[in-house]
């Protein structure tokens, strides 16, 4: 017997997708239940409002963000090998959760400027926080150089990171490993102490 859809998980997706696309405020239930397959009057069998999609699709993205960037900063590793994990968790969440990443660089002040959404600035807050941890023990172990602020490289790695939605599709031969690999030996010699060049 073939195993029923899930409707919810279904209506998450094509929400995520559609708010990726167009944007939360131009996005309707209609058309959120049209791309579902269903009456838009079905949706709020699940959930009770538009908002409450958002708070599902927003709020996996963070929990799960957030749980690995928690796993890396528990780890005995050296700031090196956590910036190599915080790439990787990067990467793999926003792979696990493409539209979702999306919607948050594209609404994002619609996000932190809404009371129901006020975890979403907390959350924010705290990836910052574990970014700037890894970096400054960077320098601190000597390992990162110092002539560059960290709270300025951190949006640039985070940009560069988060966005890779947009444009990365893995496959057999070139996979969100390998992506992550690449870019963590970029980032790694872009922070790496500058050694003087020997007088000729």
């Amino acid at each position: 017997m073939a195993t029923p859809p899930d409707r919810r998980a279904i209506i998450l997706d094509k929400a995520a997708e559609l708010f990726a696309r167009k944007g939360i405020s131009a996005t309707t239930v209609r058309e959120i239940g049209d791309a579902a397959g269903i009456l838009s009057g079905s949706i709020y069998h699940h959930f009770d409002s538009k908002d409450t999609i958002i708070d599902a699709i927003v709020s996996s993205y963070f929990d799960d963000m957030l749980a690995g960037y928690a796993e890396v900063l528990a780890s005995d590793a050296d700031a090196s090998e956590r910036l190599h994990g915080l790439v990787l968790t990067s990467l793999h969440c926003a792979a696990a959760h493409p539209h979702a990443s999306e919607l948050y660089q594209r609404d994002r002040n619609h996000l932190r400027e809404t009371p129901r959404f006020a975890y979403v600035r907390d959350a924010v807050a705290e990836m910052r926080r574990t970014w700037l941890t890894v970096i400054e023990a960077g320098v601190a172990e000597g390992a990162f150089r110092t002539d560059i602020r960290p709270k300025i490289l951190y949006p640039i790695i985070r940009d560069g990171l988060w966005r890779t939605v947009e444009w990365f599709r893995p496959s057999e031969a070139y996979d969100t490993d390998d992506l992550a690999d690449d870019c963590f030996a970029f980032f790694r010699q872009a922070l790496a102490v500058q050694v003087p060049a020997a007088a000729a």
